[in-house]
């Protein structure tokens, strides 16, 4: 709702720091990350990809979980989501650009900016601004819409990790080693990181935690369907992003919970 973004607004401060976070701390971490890990091309890109894209939607339910600040958590997935309509493309390609790692790789595979800049807006601003408009004006259809189009799209998004793996399992079983380390490492990364920057910066422990968590959950979604459309040849790049998309669950979850069990003060 819009009603839900006034309060932060207000406070300028909370939500830049949070998209600070996000847009230029996630993906310069990333980039240390591949130039230190000795990883395959196609699972830097993956790593990338990830780093660009715009926080999860669960992640509101991680915040609440944590006891952190919910509206600053709900805005900044929405306002990452909108910029990410449009910036992941860009994104990825100047960071994936900026390592010598993914650089040949991305020279290569040729990729298709105003494609994926279109794929991105489809699938990322228009679904967002119509159910706003719809939770606004028709709230009695956004009620009744709201629980089947969410077991819809868990289905959906199930059935892109599955096939991303199965489409993949020769290369899964070769690699799964490597991606889980490093996945563990970078989506840790995001989520400690996110939490220091938001202390660094001066905000106040609730939104320390949302920063964290909002930092650490990516939507891997929208990354597994521009792997599946333009990288579908790059097995590693598949698996890193799929296998992200299960991992930042299990890492919300252990978060929220530990530190719910504390008091924010």
């Amino acid at each position: 709702k819009t009603e839900e973004f006034k309060n932060v607004i207000r406070k300028p401060k909370m939500l830049l720091v949070g998209l600070l976070s996000q847009f230029v701390y996630l993906p310069l971490f990333t980039l240390l990350l591949v130039t230190i890990l000795p990883v395959q091309p196609s699972i830097a890109l993956g790593m990338f990809l990830l780093a660009a894209c715009p926080g999860g939607n669960v992640s509101n339910f991680f915040s609440l979980m944590a006891k952190g600040n919910i509206e600053l958590s709900v805005s900044m997935t929405a306002f990452s989501t909108i910029v990410g309509g449009f910036a992941i493309p860009l994104s990825f390609m100047f960071w994936g650009g900026l390592s010598p790692v993914t650089r040949p790789l991305l020279a290569e595979v040729e990729v298709d900016y105003l494609a994926m800049l279109q794929v991105t807006f489809w699938l990322l601003v228009v679904p967002l601004v119509a159910g706003m408009l719809t939770r606004r004006y028709l709230p009695k259809v956004a009620d009744a819409l709201s629980k089947p189009l969410k077991i819809l799209s868990l289905l959906i998004f199930a059935l892109m990790v599955v096939g991303a793996f199965l489409a993949n399992f020769s290369i899964f079983l070769q690699i799964i080693h490597i991606v889980f380390f490093v996945v563990l490492i970078h989506n840790g990364g995001a989520t400690g990181g996110g939490y220091f920057l938001a202390k660094l910066l001066g905000l106040k422990e609730r939104e320390r935690r949302t920063v964290a968590i909002e930092t650490g959950i990516q939507n891997s979604g929208i990354g597994l369907v521009l792997v599946l459309n333009f990288f579908g040849h790059l097995g590693g790049m598949a698996i890193v992003v799929a296998w992200w998309s299960i991992w930042h669950l299990i890492m919300g979850m252990t978060v929220g919970y530990l530190l719910g069990r504390k008091d924010p003060g």
